[in-house]
């Protein structure tokens, strides 16, 4: 098979010749770090590129995805043509920081110090009331900018390259509300302020519809996954109220996402971390075809439960490696058998794309993560 028929095969919950590998774009992506060991440790000579800002993630370079046998390749529309996004140098509070102010207003942050990761330093909304919601200036979603060039560069991946292309992520519905207003107090708003809290996510939802409407025109005929997402879990279960969610989040999710599937051929993959099986169900009603990143580590999502409930209606997109207590400090005979494990549970009947538990971390070595992908090579034929 070549790479698409084998990714679109497995989320059409078929078998393929052998589960389709990803090593994801700026979602269950490879940080800065990992990615310099790594590259080093197999003598591949890049250039490491920055893909995503915040999370530090490196943009994997074509050798190593061969390599590892990848069967993915990312594209992502851009940002709006008025937008400057760069990152500057500033001096606060006695230290010296790297600030990017994305398109919604949000300011991320990384200390100097610490190159690691960046955080939100900054909460536009923080103090906002309910008109001051309607008053914000919000960005564009339809900003002709974003989509320059975007169907011929998709086009080029699907005529002269056997992958299967996927979308960057896009539809973070309810996370970027509170980017905007601040997390404890976007929690306290849903319990307390219902009519703030819709307002904020409806402006939101309307920057995404008018995105996915020229998204989906530019190349839904082209792209075979697009990825959306939200965090809705944490370790141990949903992040706040389910009935919460289902009476404001879900509403907005489920419009743009069966927009999605109304207007364009691809498969609808969804990110969420954390013990999401509250939520499995209504993601498949609202036309999710796939989860992503299947965290295995958190509570109550056991891979042999999650496959016998849940196998034959959403593709787990993920699940292979427990990132935060395998990958990082096992060795690399125990990564492989503990991958391969994962591998045989998930892969029967289709249904299944391999890849790590979200982000392979900075400082994860570089043996471990040639195990992981060893793994999916040698435990992945049907």
């Amino acid at each position: 098979m070549t790479s698409r028929e084998r990714v679109l095969t497995a989320l059409n919950h078929e078998e393929p010749d052998r589960v389709p590998i990803d090593l994801g774009g700026n979602q269950t992506g490879i940080h800065k770090d990992a990615y310099r060991d790594l590259i080093e440790h197999l003598g591949i000579d890049d250039e490491v590129t920055i893909m995503d800002p915040v999370q530090q993630l490196a943009r994997p370079c074509e050798e190593l995805l061969q390599e590892f046998q990848v069967d993915t390749r990312y594209i992502a529309a851009g940002a709006a043509s008025d937008f400057d996004g760069t990152i500057e140098r500033n001096e606060r509070d006695g230290k010296v920081w790297h600030d990017l102010v994305d398109e919604f207003g949000v300011r991320w942050s990384m200390p100097d110090d610490a190159p690691r990761y960046m955080d939100i330093t900054h909460h536009p909304l923080a103090e906002a009331t309910l008109d001051d919601v309607r008053d914000y200036p919000f960005p564009k979603g339809d900003d002709p900018g974003r989509f320059e060039g975007l169907r011929e560069r998709a086009l080029t991946l699907r005529n002269e390259t056997p992958y299967a292309v996927v979308s960057g992520i896009s539809g973070v519905v309810y996370e970027t509300c509170w980017y905007l207003r601040g997390l404890e107090q976007w929690f306290c708003d849903l319990m307390t302020e219902p009519e703030f809290c819709e307002a904020v996510i409806d402006r939101v939802c309307d920057f995404w519809m008018d995105f996915f409407r020229v998204f989906c025109d530019e190349v839904g005929d082209v792209v075979d996954v697009i990825m959306i997402g939200d965090d809705l879990a944490g370790q141990s279960g949903p992040l706040f109220d389910p009935k919460i969610y289902r009476s404001i989040v879900k509403p907005r999710q489920q419009k743009v996402a069966r927009y999605i599937r109304e207007h364009a051929s691809a498969k609808l993959w969804y990110h969420t971390c954390g013990d999401c099986r509250e939520y499995i169900p209504d993601l498949i009603e609202n036309g999710v075809q796939a989860l992503n990143p299947v965290q295995i580590s958190a509570r109550g999502m056991d891979p042999e439960k999650l496959k016998r409930e849940w196998g034959d209606r959403i593709t787990f997109w993920g699940g292979a490696c427990d990132s935060q207590h395998v990958l990082p400090v096992a060795s690399s005979e125990d990564v492989y058998e503990h991958v391969r494990h994962n591998v045989d549970i998930f892969k029967p009947g289709g249904g299944f794309v391999f890849n790590n538990v979200h982000n392979i971390q900075g400082g994860v070595p570089p043996e471990n993560i040639v195990a992981l992908y060893r793994a999916a090579r040698d435990g992945g034929a049907y």
